[in-house]
């Protein structure tokens, strides 16, 4: 497996110098930060999530208002108890992706939005807490305890959001299998411990977070 600074160097031949590949890193916040962070707007980050998967993220994007405005701006206590009767008006609202399991998906990680909060304080304070060490595990709980949260959705959500992170894309996997960290894209917890062994090393390595380290992979192999 190359060290971090190899990989960057491949990454920097790729686009013309490190200065261009660690520009406009996404921001990654600290753990008050993201607990400051309302559960509305991590709902409203999942249902984005949830509503892109499958289709373009243009349609959901150029709905994004009216999809606000359907769902009262993502009020957890209120999507957490959807009556039927809201259930079906969502269902013949142009406004939203009128997809049942979708907006049950939100409905449901309304319900998990409030139980964590209960626990922790919010949501976020919950994601803030979580070690970077362990990213595996916290995409794990979120698929395992949400609803429509395994895939990129989940770790989409939480780049977006601030937290540290990784995600496998195409990119990314194809450098994890050209360095002989995994085989194809992970999908067991084996091959995600595989893959978190590998950016624990890289960021012991470099002291950069998870964030930079993932777009320098995806960076070292997109043309």
């Amino acid at each position: 497996m190359r060290t971090y600074e190899e990989i960057l160097d491949l990454a920097a031949d790729r686009k013309g110098g490190r200065a261009a590949v660690l520009a406009d890193m996404p921001p990654v916040l600290d753990a008050d930060a993201l607990a400051a962070i309302p559960d509305d707007r991590w709902l409203a980050q999942m249902a984005r999530g949830i509503f892109q998967a499958g289709i373009s993220w243009q349609v959901v994007e150029n709905k994004w208002p009216g999809i606000e405005e359907a769902f009262h701006g993502f009020d957890v206590g209120r999507a957490a108890m959807m009556s039927e009767d809201w259930f079906d008006d969502l269902l013949a609202d142009p406004r939203i992706v009128r997809s049942p399991p979708k907006v049950q998906a939100i409905q449901q990680n309304a319900v998990f939005i409030q139980e964590v909060a209960a626990e922790a304080g919010s949501f976020g304070r919950k994601v803030g807490d979580w070690p970077a060490e362990d990213f595996a595990g916290l995409l794990d709980w979120m698929k395992t305890n949400g609803a429509r949260l395994g895939g990129a959705t989940g770790a989409y959500t939480l780049r977006f959001l601030g937290k540290e992170s990784y995600i496998m894309s195409p990119s990314v996997v194809a450098r994890l299998v050209a360095e002989g960290v995994v085989d194809k894209a992970p999908t067991s917890k084996r091959a995600m411990q595989a893959v978190q062994a590998a950016f624990n090393t890289w960021k012991d390595q470099s002291g950069e977070n998870l964030t930079v380290i993932s777009r320098v992979l995806a960076q070292s192999v997109d043309a």
